[in-house]
């Protein structure tokens, strides 16, 4: 047994033994755990990558005559001010009012960390000692009384992946998913990952020293969304943002989804016996990560695969017998770095290690909101829906769309789902004496739904790609039903009747 104050002191010292946490399952495997617990004083972990629930508490001081600040925006991203007069927060994800998704929070914060001037704009409503009513000024990191960042939820433990079963590109805070399952995307940095190991939290709690954007931070308690339960720690992290660098804190916007801020996190864990040596020990094929289906509008996605994090860092995964290409969202060679840095200021005397005053709760379990379920594609769906083979004739289909008014025809084969007309494009077809199969005329790459899907998704797609009726399939593309504008109209007409 070894405890944090004896480690400290080799610290002092200078001979302090401090290894990665990437090699130390080659320690152990070598000297066995006992006597890497002896050799090993220190592991350090490293992880990269965008972690949205991010944000800064800036002080502004106070102006001449003062102000206390109703609304403020800076750089036109606007800020949460209901803290105190000239105190506001700005999270990673708000986004510009002029630029949109361009520019947002985390870009505000990586400015001020490059020492660049932001443009500092409020309004207030005025008291008797606050009587200012608008201000409008330019501010540097170094104008600022404070800069604390605090993000409630960081360095999770680790990540499912992601992938994309529909017809059509989904943009999502898990990057761009290409359609019928044509790559996966993670994040983390499997076993080099703080949380992975100390997964009992011993060490990591309430009060630990970390690295934190290349400064001195702190653990202040758990994260948002804590849900250790099913091995999804999280962290709640504060630092001086005066004190972080560029090279680790990163500004980034999704594609159609939104900005995020890339966050450095290195933890310290103090090898204070065998236990925490073969925890530290931990490899990218121990841990097990789903991959998820987010071709579904819903918090419960479908588990497609279970796999490693090293099959996910091998840059290809096996689906339905597929190869398919992985690419990570997180920076692995920049959580080295961070590793590594952390390491040298051990070994130089400059970073101690801090006991946790309070371990992290680890029966925490992450539970969905309370509300009403909301109406799903299965409420509205006309079901069974009216089908046409891919081989039918086109007068057949004419004759089909006239006898029973229906403006939409899936065109299946062998059952699953191949296309879709529309009674213009039977009509179109007629009149310009087009003959044969309804292969011919039908669109093929079609918009779809799935029975647990939200309305308010479906009709999102309808909207985005000016159609008029989505099939509704099976994840097995089997055509179950059909739901059109005509059937969210009807459903709107009874909610406000």
């Amino acid at each position: 047994m070894k405890t944090i104050e004896e480690i400290n002191q080799k610290i002092r010292e200078g001979n302090v033994c401090v290894v990665r946490a990437d090699e130390m399952p080659e320690i152990v495997e070598e000297l066995g755990a006992e006597e890497a617990a002896k050799e090993v004083d220190i592991v350090t972990t490293g992880t990269f990558g965008a972690m949205c629930s991010s944000g800064v508490f800036l002080n502004f001081g106070h102006a001449e005559p003062p102000i206390k600040m109703q609304r403020i925006w800076l750089n036109d991203v606007e800020a949460y001010t209901g803290v105190a007069a000239v105190d506001a927060y700005i999270g990673a994800t708000q986004l510009s009012e002029t630029r949109g998704m361009e520019y947002g929070g985390a870009h505000v914060i990586e400015d001020l960390v490059l020492r660049k001037s932001v443009e500092l704009r409020a309004t207030a409503y005025g008291t008797d000692c606050y009587p200012r009513k608008e201000i409008r000024t330019t501010i540097t990191i170094e104008d600022l009384n404070q800069a604390i960042m605090v993000n409630p939820r960081n360095a999770y433990q680790r990540y499912n992946a992601a992938t994309n079963s529909t017809d059509r590109t989904l943009y999502t805070y898990m990057g761009t998913l290409l359609p019928r399952f044509g790559n996966v995307t993670f994040s983390g940095a499997g076993a080099l990952s703080p949380l992975n190991n100390d997964p009992e939290y011993r060490t990591i709690g309430i009060g630990t020293r970390i690295f934190l954007c290349g400064a001195r931070g702190y653990v202040i308690g758990e994260g948002t969304q804590h849900s250790p339960k099913n091995h999804f720690g999280t962290l709640m992290v504060c630092g001086n943002l005066k004190e972080m660098s560029p090279k680790f804190l990163d500004a980034a916007t999704f594609p159609k989804y939104g900005t995020s801020l890339y966050v450095g996190i290195g933890i310290p864990i103090p090898i204070l016996d065998a236990d925490m040596a073969r925890k530290t020990a931990i490899k990218d094929e121990d841990i097990k990560v789903n991959i998820l289906d987010y071709g579904i509008a819903s918090r419960n996605r479908p588990v497609i695969r279970t796999v490693s994090y090293a099959e996910l860092k091998s840059g290809k995964v096996e689906i339905n017998g597929e190869e398919v290409p992985v690419s990570p969202l997180s920076s692995y060679r920049t959580a080295l770095e961070i590793a590594d840095e952390l390491k040298k200021w051990i070994e130089r005397g400059e970073f101690f290690l801090s006991a946790p005053v309070e371990r992290l709760p680890r029966d925490r379990e992450f539970r969905p909101m309370k509300h009403e379920r909301g109406v799903l594609v299965r409420d509205v769906m006309t079901s069974p829906a009216v089908t046409v083979s891919a081989d039918a004739n086109i007068k057949d289909v004419a004759k089909l769309i006239v006898t029973s008014g229906i403006n939409h025809l899936p065109v299946v084969r062998n059952g699953i789902l191949v296309g879709i007309v529309t009674s213009f494009d039977i009509a179109k077809a007629v009149a310009g004496g087009v003959e044969g199969s309804v292969e011919k005329v039908m669109t093929k790459n079609v918009v779809t739904a799935i029975p647990d899907e939200g309305i308010e998704s479906a009709a999102r797609k309808m909207e985005q790609h000016d159609i008029s009726a989505l099939p509704v399939i099976t994840s097995g593309r089997k055509v179950i039903g059909i739901v059109t504008t005509e059937d969210i109209s009807k459903l709107v007409g009874r909610r406000y009747s």
